[in-house]
């Protein structure tokens, strides 16, 4: 089993930035992918950027490529979700999540990112 705890939402004005910060923490070396999903009201939840074990790119959904950058740093057992260019539609709680190969995704408890002016 990993816990996953998000930190880094809140309330920013179109085209400003925020950071998101997740810490994963138990059975870390079972991680395949480690990412964020995020899921706005009335919405599916929606995979935005993902990181994968052993590869050197990234997944991106195409609403947010070229404004949001996933990294992972492994020494702290945590993934980072930068935000530039925030838009009012990118409001959503953003979840991590992570799974183990072949296996459904397991979600943390979320944070709740806000874009309004």
């Amino acid at each position: 089993q990993v816990q996953l705890v998000e930190s880094g939402g809140g309330l920013v004005q179109p085209g400003g930035s925020l950071r998101l910060s997740c810490v994963a923490s138990g059975s870390i070396a079972s991680i395949y992918n480690l990412g964020w999903y995020r899921q706005a009201p009335g919405n599916e939840r929606e995979l935005v950027a993902s990181t994968t074990t052993g590869l050197t790119t990234n997944y991106y959904s195409d609403s947010v490529k070229g404004r949001f950058t996933i990294s992972r740093d492994n020494a702290k057992n945590t993934v980072y979700l930068q935000m530039d260019n925030l838009k009012v539609e990118d409001t959503a709680v953003y979840l991590c999540y992570y799974n183990t190969w072949g296996r459904a995704p397991s979600w943390g408890p979320g944070t709740q990112v806000t874009v309004s002016s």
